[in-house]
């Protein structure tokens, strides 16, 4: 589901059933006024699909990002990271200058506009995959999907 306001994406979400991603994005944006047109928002959900069937494609579409500005700082970092690569928390936090992840990590949740902002290119600093909001299995998909486009 993709939600847009009048300066861009706000909010792609997935999930398995219509109604619980719809009330959870109620629940992000209680002040939205929701419209719902689907002629309208088919060419930006069709890139959007895009460009999470074809890693490295940039759809090229603005986004609306809502957060602290901290939040949209690590948003920015993450936007940085090459489709089939991936970094750790801590390399993020390093970065921001601190060697303390666990805010990094509660900004990364916050993201709203999953594969666009890629917070699924970031793992623990093991190599192993770690939470995801739009669920464990999504992410290693998407990485393996990435993976898969980088070596061809």
């Amino acid at each position: 589901m993709v939600a847009v306001s009048d300066r861009g994406i706000v909010a792609i979400e997935f999930g398995d059933q219509r109604p619980a991603v719809e009330q959870a994005l109620r629940a992000r944006f209680p002040e939205a006024v929701v419209h719902e047109r689907p002629d309208e928002l088919a060419p930006i959900v069709a890139k959007t699909v895009r460009a999470i069937e074809e890693p490295g494609y940039d759809p090229g579409l603005p986004l609306d990002l809502r957060g602290t500005p901290y939040e949209v700082m690590v948003w920015t970092m993450l936007r940085d990271i090459p489709s089939g690569e991936t970094t750790s928390y801590g390399a993020l936090a390093a970065r921001l200058g601190t060697r303390d992840a666990r805010d990094v990590t509660a900004a990364i949740a916050n993201n709203a506009v999953a594969v666009l902002v890629p917070c699924h290119r970031v793992i623990r600093k093991d190599g192993s995959i770690s939470g995801y909001r739009w669920g464990f299995r999504r992410k290693r998909s998407l990485l393996a999907r990435e993976r898969k486009a980088v070596d061809r």
